[in-house]
């Protein structure tokens, strides 16, 4: 080694390191608990411990701002995903902490009522989707239309609507569907239009319990719609929650577990993420976000 260049300490350069990444932490921890405004952690940034942080990351910590989202707002104001910010120049800074003063998370959703909830199968979204019927019934949950049979315990018109091929058929033809799509290789399903549309047309939230094309069918013909993605906490608990419920067969598993896997991967198209991981606070994570 040159005598001319310094040795480097490790270990003080990975302290340094880890010291860093608890900052970031603890401020995203803090923005999204509602302790440290975005627009005051934006200004605040340049020579602070966490001037590192990636701006997508810093907008994701914001309480009902998914990836997706992030993409979209850093767009409009004209701001590189790949900035930090501290590095951000004071025209970036100013035109981001613009949009973040407008108050993104509320005034935005509140310009329409309609929210999707979509994830992989066996993730809960039934089970979330109930909950929050049972203890918010100012919302309404809409009931998907379907071809496959009832498990154990369904109730027609009150989980599903159970439908024939012939009666699903219908429905597309006389254009019933606000959207709909083949499922797993297997059944169909559908939200019909009307009751949604007279809910929205009352004021009322409501919430759709949809698979990935479905969400993907909805923001293509409601751009406005908000869409949380229910996440599970592992790849293991989803698979043990599939086998677990024990309604289809090891080939049917099987099938869904290969479609769970093209759909976590969308998770980036969603507005917001939601970990499910106790089904009661992730129902009222998810009530919080369709708050206005």
């Amino acid at each position: 080694m040159s005598a001319n260049v310094p040795p480097v300490d490790r270990v003080a350069a990975a302290q340094r390191s880890i010291a860093a990444r608890q900052a970031r932490a603890a401020v995203k921890a803090r923005i999204s608990a509602g302790e440290l405004p975005p627009v005051r952690a934006l200004r605040d940034a340049p020579g602070s411990s966490y001037e590192r942080m990636r701006v997508t990351e810093f907008l994701t910590s914001i309480p009902g701002v998914g990836p997706r989202r992030a993409e979209d707002i850093l767009d409009e104001v004209g701001v590189s995903p790949r900035k930090r910010l501290g590095g951000l120049g004071v025209r970036q800074a100013e035109s981001l902490a613009r949009y973040l003063a407008r108050g993104i998370t509320r005034a935005e959703r509140a310009q329409n009522r309609l929210f999707v909830l979509a994830g992989p199968t066996a993730v809960g979204k039934g089970t979330v989707a109930a909950y929050i019927h049972n203890q918010e019934p100012d919302i309404m949950i809409s009931i998907s239309a379907t071809t496959r049979l009832p498990r154990i315990g369904e109730v027609d018109g009150a989980n599903y609507y159970f439908v024939d091929d012939a009666t699903f058929d219908s429905m597309i033809a006389d254009g019933e569907f606000l959207e709909w799509a083949t499922v797993h290789n297997a059944f169909r399903y559908g939200t019909p239009r009307k009751p949604v549309e007279e809910a929205l047309a009352a004021g009322r939230r409501v919430l759709l319990e949809i698979d990935l094309q479905g969400a993907r069918m909805v923001k293509s013909k409601m751009p406005n719609a908000y869409r949380v993605f229910l996440m599970p906490p592992s790849w293991d608990e989803l698979v043990r929650r599939l086998i677990g419920r024990g309604t289809e067969s090891e080939e049917e598993q099987a099938r869904r577990l290969e479609t769970a896997k093209v759909e976590l991967a969308s998770v980036s198209e969603f507005d917001a993420i939601v970990l499910n991981d106790d089904v009661g606070r992730a129902a009222r994570e998810v009530v919080g976000l369709m708050s206005c």
